[in-house]
């Protein structure tokens, strides 16, 4: 017992006195059973490592939590895979390369390894993903946002599935531009299911443990793999507010910039320890001219921009929620997609291969630039229209000589790029191995943006304009523009609006790129048409009730009363051991509801199901019977629902109070309840009616 006359820093020193008996008193502990154990080998050596672990624990755990510690493992082992990925599709891309031109003068050659590379590669990939791990083909993006509404899906964070995610990913990278897909997606499932695992090992160096701590690190780890991905931090945060979490939570806000932080600080040292940067700087360099980036006129031409790539986003989304359709409906391509993936995934990389070899159609669409090397090209502030008709220019640039290698105006290739790029991104959309879909929208609509630009500059350079200051019109400006509303159009999302400009560090166009992303987007929503990951929720059937808001408007407001499953196990206040036992034999819920008596079904709250265990230990030895109410709390509930609210009202309540279970009452009576798992099955049956 405490002295009533301590004061409150006697007690403070008390309990750290305590708490370090208890550490001691626990090091003790495991070195005594270690010591005490003759079948396992260096025991002396095991216990003084395991007592320098406790100690260093509790050294960091005196600076701050241990999530912490764990919020930035995740920023950095996040940075570390991507540059590897990064690394090792760079290497591959290179081999490729030089392989292509080691056979030049030979067009057979060239045009077998042009084709075969990539559609060998896309075999393997799909037939390896297939046969390891099935649930790490797609995005993944539409898994995690399920994962973070509450509903479990533990297949998706196997370590199984976490190895050939990573493999597959980095073989699909590897077939270039040919294919025409990102990363960003499953990377974002990558992180994810790291932050998964570093979740668990945090939980178990922990004495107070949090309830919802994996929810937590799987939020900060949507937001760490943009910033691996881009070295961009704010903008990861951002797009993890608005792509992954259906109800964002304050307390994640600090989380998720420390440890996007940490990754893309990581990424971006790793750039310059490799060499391949000088210094920290954005991922993609531009030269924008700052003095006058552009004039006040060019709003509207903004604007226009930002209206244009919303109506080419709904013909994509279109086609794209199309395709879908037609694969889950026609029976060749079901049995494609299921038996024969491997040569499904080798005949469409074959044919887009035969479509981009640069001796044919490829050479209208840059087809031997990388993904990067596509960015970069479009993001080039020259005019391309000038130089390609200044017969005095001897060395062109190299974005214009890529753009420009059939002696074509670049405003044909620019169109031939766009129209032949939106089938077959649609087209690689079906493809049954891990991809992104992000960064191809991305530079899609840069494409857009610099059409529109090179068509502003060439008006302005013939002297249409009377103004002379139509001149320095910056094609590049309109592309960086372009990227972000098109990209934010596809995903209805203004993220890409800040990524954009973290991207390039191009600070001074920040207003006409939102400007054309807000147009973008109210474009694109209108209708409520599902966005781009919507569409692969719904396709998926997946529980996720944002996206069926998108596909039926109506499903959410269905009452509660009508999808509750069978009566719940129910106790009545003066329960018997005999009751409790068939209770606690038939039911697997953590907390049973009390009512007053069978006969009122007045609900009293619930009893823990530990706490019943307890009862019925208490009542063995003893001859006398006792009731529920005697022995065991009876908690009150504090939220109750209707059997007239809606599906969309219980969602919300389970996510926001984070409660494990709901008490559907109707004038004090006992209804029904809802689980987490019980309102999963009410999701999966309504998207079955879409």
């Amino acid at each position: 017992m405490k002295s009533v006359a301590a004061s409150p820093g006697s007690e403070t020193v008390g309990e750290n006195n305590d708490w370090e008996r208890e550490n001691l008193s626990e090091t003790s502990h495991h070195e005594s059973l270690l010591l005490a154990d003759p079948w396992k080998p260096c025991r002396r050596t095991r216990a003084i490592v395991k007592e320098c672990l406790l100690k260093l624990r509790c050294c960091l755990g005196r600076v701050c939590g241990m999530e912490w510690y764990g919020y930035a493992a995740l920023g950095v082992l996040t940075a570390i895979l991507s540059f590897l990925m990064d690394l090792s599709v760079t290497k591959l891309l290179r081999a490729h390369q030089w392989l292509y031109m080691k056979l030049e003068g030979n067009s057979l050659l060239q045009f077998f390894c042009w084709t075969l590379y990539p559609a060998c590669l896309c075999a393997l990939t799909s037939s390896f993903t297939h046969n390891i791990c099935p649930f790490s083909t797609g995005s993944g993006i539409p898994e995690v946002r399920t994962m973070l509404a509450g509903n479990e899906m533990p297949h998706y964070l196997s370590l199984t599935n976490m190895f050939t995610k990573f493999v597959g990913l980095i073989c699909t990278l590897a077939a270039g531009s040919t294919v025409f897909l990102g990363k960003v997606g499953p990377f974002m499932h990558l992180s994810t299911m790291a932050g998964a695992y570093l979740s668990n090992l945090c939980t178990l160096t922990q004495d107070n443990k949090k309830e919802d701590a994996a929810g937590e690190m799987m939020a900060v780890a949507a937001a760490v793999a943009v910033a691996s991905c881009f070295g961009a931090p704010v903008s990861g945060v951002l797009f993890s507010v608005e792509v992954m979490c259906s109800h964002f939570a304050l307390r994640h806000y600090c989380p998720c910039f420390f440890s996007a932080a940490c990754g893309a600080l990581t990424f971006r040292l790793l750039s310059v320890w490799s060499g391949d940067e000088e210094t920290l700087q954005a991922l993609f360099k531009t030269n924008f001219p700052t003095a006058l980036p552009f004039y006040p006129v060019e709003i509207l031409l903004f604007a226009f921009l930002g209206l244009l790539c919303g109506a080419v986003s709904c013909c994509y989304l279109f086609c794209h929620r199309w395709i879908l359709q037609f694969s889950k409906t026609n029976p060749i391509l079901i049995k494609m997609l299921t038996a024969e993936r491997g040569l499904y995934s080798g005949m469409v990389a074959f044919l887009l291969a035969c479509l981009t070899f640069p001796h044919s159609a490829g050479q209208y669409m840059a087809s031997q630039l990388t993904m990067k090397q596509l960015l970069t090209s479009l993001l080039d502030s020259s005019k391309w229209s000038s130089q390609s008709h200044n017969a005095s220019v001897q060395l062109e640039p190299e974005p214009l000589l890529e753009w420009s290698s059939s002696g074509s105006p670049v405003y044909l290739s620019l169109t031939v790029f766009l129209l032949m790029k939106m089938w077959m991104l649609v087209l690689a959309c079906t493809l049954p191995l891990p991809a992104g879909y992000f960064m191809p929208v991305f530079i899609y609509g840069a494409a857009l943006g610099r059409l529109l630009g090179e068509g502003v500059a060439y008006v302005s350079s013939t002297g249409v304009t009377p103004d002379q200051q139509w001149a320095s019109v910056n094609p590049g400006g309109y592309a960086l523009t372009g990227a972000a509303a098109f990209s934010g159009a596809v995903t209805h999302t203004l993220s890409p609006a800040l990524l954009a400009v973290e991207l390039t560090g191009q600070f001074s166009h920040a207003v006409p790129i939102l400007l054309a992303t807000l147009l973008a987007n109210a474009l694109a929503r209108s209708g409520r048409r599902p966005s781009f990951y919507d569409a692969l929720s719904i396709s998926k059937r997946l529980p996720h009730l944002p996206s069926l808001v998108k596909a039926c408007p109506g499903l959410p407001s269905t009452p509660v009363g009508q999808v509750l499953g069978a009566k719940s196990v129910q106790l009545q206040r003066a329960a018997g051991p005999v009751e409790v036992q068939h209770a606690v034999n038939t039911s697997t819920e953590t907390q049973i509801p009390v009512v007053d008596s069978h006969e009122s079904q007045i609900l009293l709250g619930f009893v823990l199901r530990s706490e019943l265990l307890v009862f019925l230990r208490r009542c063995k030895p003893e001859t006398l019977d006792k009731h529920l109410d005697e022995v065991c709390c009876i908690y009150p509930t504090s939220v109750l629902l209707s059997p007239h609210s809606t599906v969309q009202e219980a969602c919300s309540v389970l996510n926001l109070v984070g409660a494990q279970t709901l008490f559907v009452t109707d004038g004090g009576r006992l209804v029904g309840l809802i689980t987490r798992p019980e309102m999963k099955r009410i999701l999966e049956d309504l998207a079955k009616e879409i």
